[in-house]
């Protein structure tokens, strides 16, 4: 008689974002308890097909695979963006805490950071850079970056903020525009201006350096 094939291994890190609608109370210590309103956070993860590994409030359990697909949850698509978007920093730092991926993204292909940067929202454009998994770099749909997006909305303590984590201002979008192009603020205009001509400076120093190596 055939063996049923394993189990496909779950995606590392993935993170679902639930709000129950209704109360749960466990039926062993192994299960975690949890009221209506409460936001869940639930890996793909568990002992079997049966159980995911859950966390909620602090308290970390398990929950019945079939509750988060029934109709006793809500499901949260881009909770973190949904975060950025609206200032949201301490809703921001629970997911972040609760594993949810820094650098997920949403349907325009945009992270978190780039979010909070359209947003002006200078404190959690902070928070998140700190994390040293954060990618700064990243590009939407539309080729767009943070630093892009901080531009075009005119937010320069966002821009001062990416410049200061070296965040690239000759990275162009599918218009083919730098950030640089896209600032309307002049305040955010001169910073990226002030750090292209440093970098030209730069790569001039080290082209005259590299030529009179030559020559030695």
């Amino acid at each position: 008689m055939a063996t049923a094939p394993p189990p496909r291994p779950p995606r590392p890190g993935r993170i679902r974002v639930f709000r129950a609608l209704y109360d749960y109370t466990a039926r062993s210590t192994q299960e975690m308890s949890f009221s209506e309103g409460d936001i869940i956070y639930v890996s793909e993860e568990g002992p079997n097909a049966d159980w995911l590994s859950a966390s909620c409030g602090g308290k970390k359990g398990l929950v019945p695979a079939n509750y988060v697909v029934s109709e006793q949850v809500e499901h949260l698509q881009n909770p973190l963006h949904e975060a950025a978007k609206r200032g949201n920093i301490e809703f921001l730092k629970e997911c972040l805490q609760n594993e949810v991926s820094i650098n997920s993204l949403d349907k325009s292909g945009s992270t978190a950071l780039y979010w909070a940067c359209h947003g002006g929202h200078v404190e959690m454009t902070s928070y998140l850079l700190q994390n040293t998994k954060i990618n700064i770099l990243a590009k939407n749909k539309i080729g767009d970056t943070a630093l892009h997006a901080a531009a075009w909305r005119g937010h320069p303590d966002c821009v001062r903020l990416l410049l200061e984590r070296d965040a690239d201002v000759w990275t162009k979008n599918e218009n083919g525009k730098t950030a640089s192009e896209v600032a309307k603020d002049p305040e955010t205009a001169a910073l990226l201006s002030a750090k292209m001509r440093s970098d030209r400076c730069n790569e001039d120093e080290i082209n005259e350096y590299a030529s009179e190596s030559d020559n030695d």
